[in-house]
């Protein structure tokens, strides 16, 4: 079902108490988030030394979904910010045992934490969640089914604009499982807020989006046509139970021939093009192994860039909880 929670991710003074999705967020907004992420980047691929910004702040990691990198460096972001940190995941959860969401909301509010960052496989989750908590508490999204991932694409953008600050003369293209991928959704919104040249989205038909789900792009079914003369390529994961069972999906060598990031599919984009991935990467399917380890790819970056992110938004969220 179509929503639009983007009212509900403000507060009463408009400022930013939820962040559910990047749509709604206008580009001083993000340009701003961005700034504050660069901050704590203080020398090329270094973060900073530890803060207190957040002492005395909780901070609950929910993760019904499995995650790596997302949760790692939400943790990081928190204890470096000096807040106390609680993870739980589905193994770990009375969820599991049949305790509704909410229940589990409840009794984490009792234990009086203040954020709770939530990765779901099911749509609607972190504003379901954001429409019942108590007015001290913020709500994060950390990965919602196939609809949003918001620092996620907060990160692909800071990075991104570490290449070429320039939005509006940039072609980005992003190449794989467009259909099924939140990662594709944040990044497009927050690439067209910010004004992005031309927006590429690249896949084998039977993975390609409805038209209308990213509004401005080009839709592209040809890889070599997808990565003429791009400056950013995105590859992203493709799940392997889609490879070859899924009616129109290629499978493994197939799908790398005519849709893999290969040093040799890069030689139709610009010769400085950056080679993104969100991780985690399939080699030898969506991405060459040695070009993602190669100087072109951004790909390590983006890890770094995402604890940079992750407390900036907290830091924002932080002061408001403050009333700063």
């Amino acid at each position: 079902m179509e929503r639009d929670d983007t009212k509900l991710q403000f507060d009463e003074k408009g400022n930013l108490r939820h962040l559910l999705s990047l749509k709604g967020l206008d580009a001083t907004l993000l340009t701003e988030l961005l700034d504050d992420a660069e901050g704590y980047l203080t020398a090329p691929g270094a973060l900073p030394i530890r803060s207190q910004s957040l002492a005395g702040r909780t901070i609950g990691n929910l993760f019904f979904e499995p995650s790596t990198r997302t949760r790692a460096s939400f943790e990081l972001a928190g204890r470096r910010l000096g807040a106390d940190v609680l993870n739980l995941d589905v193994n770990t959860s009375s969820r599991k045992k049949g305790e509704s969401i909410l229940d589990t909301i409840y009794t984490l509010e009792a234990m009086q934490v203040d954020v709770m960052v939530i990765r779901d496989a099911s749509n609607g989750v972190p504003a379901y969640i954001a429409r019942h908590v108590d007015d001290h508490v913020s709500v994060l999204n950390a990965g919602e089914s196939d609809v949003s991932h918001p620092t996620q694409g907060l990160l692909d953008l800071l990075t991104i604009r570490q290449h070429n600050p320039d939005f509006k003369n940039l072609a980005v293209a992003i190449v794989g499982d467009i259909q099924h991928s939140r990662v594709a959704m944040s990044a497009s919104e927050a690439l067209q807020t910010m004004g992005v040249g031309e927006l590429r989205m690249i896949s084998p038909p039977a993975l390609a989006p409805d038209a209308d789900r990213f509004p401005g792009a080009r839709i592209i079914d040809n890889l070599a046509e997808g990565l003429k003369d791009a400056d950013v390529v995105m590859a992203l994961r493709i799940q392997r139970e889609r490879i070859g069972n899924l009616d129109g999906v290629p499978g493994i060598d197939e799908y790398f021939a005519n849709y893999g990031v290969s040093h040799a599919s890069m030689k139709f984009a610009k010769p400085n093009a950056i080679i993104m991935h969100p991780g985690p990467m399939n080699r030898g399917i969506e991405i060459e192994g040695s070009l993602a380890d190669g100087p072109r790819s951004v790909i390590t970056k983006q890890v770094t860039n995402g604890v940079a992110v992750r407390m900036a938004v907290l830091t924002r969220i932080g002061k408001i909880m403050s009333g700063l």
